[in-house]
């Protein structure tokens, strides 16, 4: 029992400390500011050239209001860059700022409000490298993501697709129905259906079938239904709510085949998407792995329970449990333990893996336990001795030492660990 409200005392202390790069102060566990972000290709009105639209999703948690007369505001800046596929030299990029006004408080605290922004780029067919950055304008915290990103080509065939939009909510605003996309692609069970919008492009028109088909990660078809299409030529804009039952955690792809008269396909284009049940983080996305991972805060006992359950509804009952009991607010939606834990559970798994995954690595171990320490120092150059880190904790005293001992970053620790906290170290 000590160990356990040692633990959650860790998770509770303010996180206004040095990061684990040693460099800078800080933002809390170095993930904020949070955001998701995703590309799109459109046919474009320029010749030779794909439109890409760029879709930024920032939450309201991951930016700094400011009281203001009429509430609060934040202020941030992004900025996308495409590269070409080396990543060598810049191909095109734009900055803008963004300001985000709430009436009240509240509203800024919310894990359910985020600020959207959309910039459209118009890109010549190749494979590029897209970078987009977001800095908020008064912490001066910026968090960056990265990835490959492939612009299509549109004009070498007779019938083409854009890419899939995921649709998270459909509204009716003055007469007009507006859709919000679901950048994060993160989805949960929903009676209403998986909505999503993409766009048939054809040179001539015609009666054609699409038929969707969601894939596992194992590509085994868990969904199959078809939908015919009256095309005009030009542009076809297509919404379409796919009845989708509940699926297991995990990864899955969309796909939508255009198919003629005879079954043949003649275009294709597809998404990939996360489906997590509701209640959990969106970085969970498999149960039995997010229980191995409760090992540095679940007694043995605990763990064997959960795992030992005879359906996945009884395992996620028990999972849920556990957590519930850790939450130090429980008059209020958040779960302040069970969001932080996991939170540094895929920082740890981001930034340590090496021979095996961020979280088992000793590196992971501290910082999921401990937190982002006060200062680290870096020694990769040493003539006499290893590369290694030091890690200090100035809250609770405590210094952890790591050396690289095969030189291609496998930093173990090597000094003696004390404290209850270790024995959940497996």
């Amino acid at each position: 029992m000590k160990a356990v409200i040692f633990f959650l005392i860790i998770l509770s202390l303010p996180l206004l400390s040095q990061t684990e790069n040693g460099t800078k102060p800080a933002d809390p566990a170095g993930y904020l500011p949070n955001f998701h972000f995703d590309a799109y290709n459109y046919q474009s009105n320029q010749p030779g050239k794909t439109r890409v639209d760029v879709y930024v999703e920032v939450p309201f948690e991951g930016i700094q209001f400011l009281k203001i007369p009429s509430g609060f505001s934040a202020v941030y800046n992004v900025t996308v860059s495409f590269f070409d596929e080396s990543k060598e030299k810049l191909q095109l990029e734009k900055t803008w700022s963004e300001t985000v006004v709430s009436p009240n408080f509240e509203n800024t605290t919310s894990k359910n409000n985020f600020n959207l922004s959309l910039k459209s780029f118009d890109l010549a067919p190749a494979n590029y490298f897209v970078r987009v950055e977001v800095e908020d304008k008064d912490s001066k915290k910026n968090a960056v993501r990265e990835s490959k990103f492939t612009v299509r080509n549109f004009s070498d065939s007779h019938f083409s697709m854009s890419d899939i939009l995921l649709i998270s909510k459909q509204l009716i605003i003055n007469g007009d129905k507006k859709m919000i996309p679901n950048i994060s692609r993160n989805v949960s069970a929903n009676k209403n259906g998986l909505p999503i919008y993409y766009e048939i492009y054809a040179d001539t028109s015609a009666n054609l079938n699409a038929e969707y088909d969601i894939k596992d990660n194992k590509d085994k078809n868990v969904i199959n239904s078809t939908q015919t299409s009256e095309l005009k030529k030009g542009v076809n804009p297509v919404s379409y709510t796919i009845n989708v039952p509940e699926l297991s955690m995990g990864e899955y792809n969309l796909l939508v085949d255009l198919k003629d008269k005879d079954g043949k396909t003649i275009a294709q284009t597809q998404k990939k998407f996360i489906s997590h049940w509701v209640g959990l983080p969106s970085s969970i996305t498999d149960l039995d792995k997010a229980i191995d991972e409760m090992v540095y805060i679940a007694k043995p006992s605990d763990l064997d329970k959960i795992k030992e359950a005879k359906t996945k509804e009884e395992k996620l009952k028990l999972f849920s449990e556990f957590w519930k009991a850790k939450d130090p607010t429980k008059t209020t939606e958040e779960n302040e333990v069970f969001s932080e834990y996991y939170r540094r559970v895929a920082y740890a798994n981001e930034h340590f893996k090496n021979y095996m995954e961020g979280w088992r690595s000793d590196m992971g171990m501290v910082f999921i336990t401990l937190g982002p320490p006060n200062n680290v120092e870096r020694y990769p150059y040493e003539i006499d001795s290893k590369p290694y880190e030091v890690w200090d904790y100035y809250d609770i005293n405590k210094r952890f030492v790591f050396v690289d001992q095969t030189g291609f970053g496998d930093y173990r620790l090597v000094n003696p660990v004390y404290g209850s906290w270790w024995k959940y170290r497996q």
